[in-house]
């Protein structure tokens, strides 16, 4: 057992979670774009927890509307919360909701790749540096006409969309492809610590985005995502486990005694960010319940980063400290001055996840 103890009760929690919920489903959604994932995912745990119908309706409705005319397709439709889509689609038997589903993962799966990786950008979002530092020449010529690229955000996209399509469907070419995908991703972007870089361009050497710590939860659930959907004796597993424990580990020994991590999460200058700790939360608890991991290690990680977002969370349910759209940057600096002080999906769903999946051990 666990010397950590958690600073809230089981009632407090399901208190806090109401508070939440209803932030969740205010929250402006756009079929699709980055955040959408962990806020309708979110929604759906939300509403086993309370045991209310409202939520599961909610998503529902907004599925089966966005089935009703799933196309023309465009490059942020990779960004869809296909984990939760498939949910509902099952839940409801609903033959145009997995119609839908289909069309959308021939679009995805005709992207164009990069070092094994479909394509998320054409043009990757780079933007001026937050905090005004000059870039050097090559870097703002790259500013200037940006290449394609990928983002680690997509390892919580694209490769669980696969995975849990294939085995909502029974078919194992989806399964494969949302494999291959995790493991590209894996290769691309993890360093040897287990912590990931932010993202890489396309046909220009290296990786870019050192330490971004919003990105170690993109990275760490949509890996727990592909561990619980495929079976152990698929090829892959083996890497996909290993990299997930290096992640884990990794994070482990930068967080904080309050539970936290830093913004960059090397970097204390970078101040707060209020949603690392959810994401953490999240997926340490999925990772103890696969088996994967020690648990006397990682469940008083998981407590402590547990207590830390529901204490950086006010009175109304709001979770403080999460910044903006970080966008992208080749400057380090970029993401120690990202804003900060915003009500979005991509922190009020990593809070709502965490209450959840920690629920049932603590």
């Amino acid at each position: 057992m666990s010397t950590v103890k958690v600073a809230t009760s089981k009632q407090e929690r399901l208190d806090l979670l109401k508070k939440v919920g209803e932030t969740l489903l205010n929250q402006s959604y756009q079929s699709w774009n980055f955040g959408d994932s962990t806020g309708f995912e979110a929604i759906l745990v939300t509403g086993k927890l309370l045991d209310d119908p409202k939520y599961f309706n909610f998503a529902r409705g907004w599925f089966a509307a966005w089935a009703s005319r799933p196309e023309p397709f465009r490059r942020l439709d990779c960004t869809a919360p296909g984990v939760a889509i498939i949910e509902v689609a099952q839940a409801t038997n609903s033959k145009q909701i997995f119609d839908s589903l289909e069309l959308l993962a021939k679009y995805l799966s005709s992207r164009s790749k990069d070092r094994g990786i479909f394509d998320t950008w054409e043009s990757l979002c780079l933007i001026p540096p937050y905090g005004g530092e000059e870039l050097p020449p090559f870097e703002a010529q790259l500013l200037a006409s940006p290449p394609g690229g990928t983002c680690i955000d997509c390892l919580h996209f694209d490769p669980p969309f696969f995975t849990g399509l294939g085995k909502a469907l029974n078919n194992s070419s989806y399964t494969d492809i949302g494999v291959q995908q995790a493991i590209a991703y894996v290769d691309a972007l993890q360093l040897p610590t287990g912590i990931f870089d932010h993202f890489f361009l396309n046909g220009v050497e290296g990786t870019w985005g050192q330490g971004w710590g919003r990105g170690q939860g993109w990275a760490l659930l949509g890996l727990m995502d592909v561990l619980h959907q495929i079976p152990q004796s698929h090829s892959g597993y083996k890497k996909l486990k290993e990299a997930a424990e290096k992640l884990i580990y990794g994070m482990i020994k930068l967080q904080r005694e309050d539970g936290r991590w830093w913004c960059v999460v090397d970097s204390e200058r970078s101040g707060e960010e209020g949603s690392t700790a959810g994401f953490m939360a999240a997926g340490f608890a999925r990772a103890i319940k696969l088996g994967i991991v020690d648990k006397s290690i990682v469940e008083p990680a998981m407590i402590k980063a547990l207590n830390g977002v529901i204490a950086d969370t006010d009175k109304s349910g709001e979770l403080q400290n999460v910044t903006a759209a970080v966008m992208a940057s080749t400057r380090k600096s970029h993401y120690e001055f990202t804003p900060r002080g915003f009500s979005v999906p991509w922190g009020q769903g990593p809070l709502a996840l965490a209450i959840y999946d920690t629920f049932d051990l603590v």
